[in-house]
């Protein structure tokens, strides 16, 4: 067993790149003074003993919103460096509004949300514990007005309000391995972790348990709801998505990450039927939808 550990280390050491500041990036953005371009590095942490806090945390399951955060830019940052914002500084400002508007309406309000459209035609959207949130350009072409764009945001705002892929990396095997590790003191904890949290297309792209997603998909049209925008918006991108093959290959992730479009729909509609009060009547709002050029 601990020769296996020992080359679990050695693998994750010399795998993987340094993640780039998604967050970072996203406040450039929003502040006109950024080139969206390559990745950029992440500074290293020498600080051995806050690593070993971290991943003690994680085997704990009390990670703070710092370390939340800390997790989510380094996920975030692999993620870009495999599919980067797309080179519209006004369409990142814009999804960033319309994505904060609707998560100060959650229950985690606080977090520094960043919101960002990456340049893949696949049809996805993706979270990011500590607040940080993706929507494919495919699916934003898929989108006919605001409501629908704060649906989708609202979904993935739901998977961080609830933690879910924070409880997934906190339950991954790796971090039991990379713990057992520390312990030990073998190999450098600032590689191993960056390693471990950095594998984003990993623990990010990962299916989430179906619950999840519909629980994600009843938190979204609540937050579209109180935003104020039509809540029946997330069943119109459901239905509109749907349409597209299962065969295409735009699809083939979002089948892998979530459960069909039609079982969501339906799964949707027995939580309505079920509320003791109706839901309110909100926007489309379709005169001020960015669209891409």
């Amino acid at each position: 067993m601990k020769m296996r550990l020992i080359l679990l280390a050695c693998l994750l050491s010399g795998s993987l790149a340094q993640a780039a500041d998604f967050g970072g990036l996203l406040r450039g953005v929003l502040n006109g003074g950024v080139q969206i371009g390559p990745q950029q590095e992440t500074p290293q942490d020498n600080n051995g003993d806050a690593v070993g806090n971290l991943v003690g945390a994680l085997l704990s399951g009390n990670t703070s919103p710092e370390q939340e955060r800390l997790i989510g830019q380094q996920i975030s940052g692999n993620l870009l460096g495999a599919a980067p914002l797309v080179g519209d500084a006004a369409l990142q400002r814009y999804v960033n509004r319309v994505g904060r508007w609707v998560a100060s309406t959650s229950e985690r309000p606080d977090l520094a949300w960043r919101f960002g459209v990456v340049e893949s035609e696949d049809i996805n959207a993706f979270a990011a514990p500590g607040g940080y949130v993706f929507v494919t350009k495919g699916l934003y072409k898929k989108l006919q007005n605001e409501a629908e764009l704060a649906a989708v945001l609202g979904h993935e705002i739901g998977h961080v309000v609830r933690q879910h892929h924070l409880k997934l990396l906190q339950q991954s095997q790796m971090v039991a391995a990379v713990g057992g590790l520390l312990g030990q003191r073998l190999g450098n904890k600032n590689q191993l972790i960056q390693n471990l949290i950095g594998n984003g297309a990993e623990i990010v792209a990962r299916s989430l348990d179906k619950d999840a997603e519909y629980e994600a998909d009843r938190i979204g049209m609540v937050l579209s709801a109180r935003a104020g925008y039509d809540p029946y918006a997330l069943p119109a991108v459901l239905q509109e998505i749907g349409h597209v093959p299962a065969q295409d290959s735009r699809m083939a992730l979002l089948y892998k990450t979530h459960p069909h479009p039609e079982d969501r729909l339906a799964r949707l509609g027995e939580a309505v039927e079920s509320a003791e009060a109706g839901l309110p009547e909100g926007n489309l709002v379709s005169n001020r939808f960015y669209r891409l050029k």
